[in-house]
């Protein structure tokens, strides 16, 4: 199964090396799995809900809600520890109004095995790379091994120019590798947060707005298309706590007609849905539904100046491709010398 994994892993990766031109469809879906364990648990529904340093990713816009430094991290393996996905981001709040934040996102297949120079003929003989078809065995001395990971840098400012509304935008660098070659691109997101009544928020987040062309080594050129997050949060007090339910519906326009839950001609919707319910801000529970039709549970613990939180997601029919588990970590330096003035 391992092997099988790693092998779909390596042909998906390697066949964006092989043409010249082409304009991906899933381009950039590593930018689409979301961040943060308090987000995933409620099933990425969090584009109005986000009020962390996670922000710079969910929606720019939100990083003008922090009032002090913070630091957050997560970690999340999936299909049985074979792809590692991590994400960190450093959030300052400056001045009264503005934030900004540097984030870094990583999704790595580590350690896949080279045998083009190891393979061995009948006669014990080296097999040129282009008749490998007709090895018998390996030599495992001449296996080498390389990584495969695509990498995301957040540049994320925000400024909250009411008391109810602010807006934010991120210069997002893109990196891929995959053995000896590399693509670079770079885009922009643009972000708005708007409160129409106390305890109701409207967020959207416009992700690579003006379409992010992603260069290859090969001389291959993908264009990454904008997508559109749109979401809506509610705080609702009872049973001694606070109840949030949350709505997020990302908007693509990459005719993805069997792909999506539903679809427009070229335009597809995606919705997420969660309920989080925090009591007396000291531990929380929550459940959502993803845009992938999968059920995702999690938990929070408040601390001073720690939050740590993780969700819960299972992939595949019969738990085929194993459990998913993620951790996140939120470090707030909350002390009045570091606090928004």
């Amino acid at each position: 199964m391992k092997r099988c994994i790693r092998l779909c892993a390596l042909v998906v990766l390697s066949s964006q090396l092989s043409f010249t031109q082409h304009i991906a469809k899933y381009a950039g879906e590593f930018l689409s799995l979301g961040v943060g364990g308090r987000a995933l648990a409620l099933g990425g529904s969090y584009v109005a809900l986000a009020q962390d340093g996670f922000a710079c990713y969910w929606n720019p816009a939100a990083l003008a809600r922090i009032d002090y430094p913070e630091i957050v991290l997560m970690h999340e393996e999936r299909f049985a520890g074979l792809i590692n996905y991590d994400f960190g981001s450093v959030s300052i709040p400056v001045g009264k109004e503005n934030s900004i934040g540097i984030g870094v996102l990583r999704l790595g297949v580590d350690n896949i095995a080279d045998t083009r120079l190891a393979g061995i003929d009948v006669n014990g003989n080296p097999i040129p790379p282009d008749q490998y078809e007709n090895a018998v065995r390996l030599d495992y001395s001449k296996i080498t091994y390389f990584t495969a990971a695509d990498w995301a840098f957040y540049f994320t400012y925000a400024q909250r120019s009411k008391e109810n509304f602010s807006y934010g935008v991120n210069v997002k660098v893109i990196y891929h590798s995959i053995a000896s070659e590399s693509a670079l691109g770079i885009g922009f997101d643009a972000g708005i947060l708007y409160s129409p009544r106390e305890r109701w928020w409207i967020g959207v987040n416009a992700q690579d707005i003006t379409t992010t062309l992603v260069a290859w080594s090969t001389g291959t050129n993908e264009l990454i298309s904008p997508t559109i997050k749109i979401g809506t949060a509610y705080f609702l007090d009872f049973l001694k706590g606070t109840f949030a339910p949350t709505v997020d519906c990302d908007v693509r326009f990459e005719n993805r007609r069997t792909a999506s839950v539903a679809s427009l001609g070229p335009i597809s919707f995606d919705p997420h849905v969660g309920l989080e319910y925090d009591y007396k801000h000291a531990i929380a529970i929550r459940v959502g539904y993803s845009d992938v039709k999968q059920l995702t549970l999690g938990a929070g613990l408040h601390l001073r100046k720690l939050d740590i939180d993780y969700a819960f997601a299972r992939f595949g029919e019969e738990n085929s491709l194993g459990d998913t588990h993620r951790i996140s970590l939120r470090l707030l330096l909350q002390e009045e010398r570091f606090s928004r003035r």
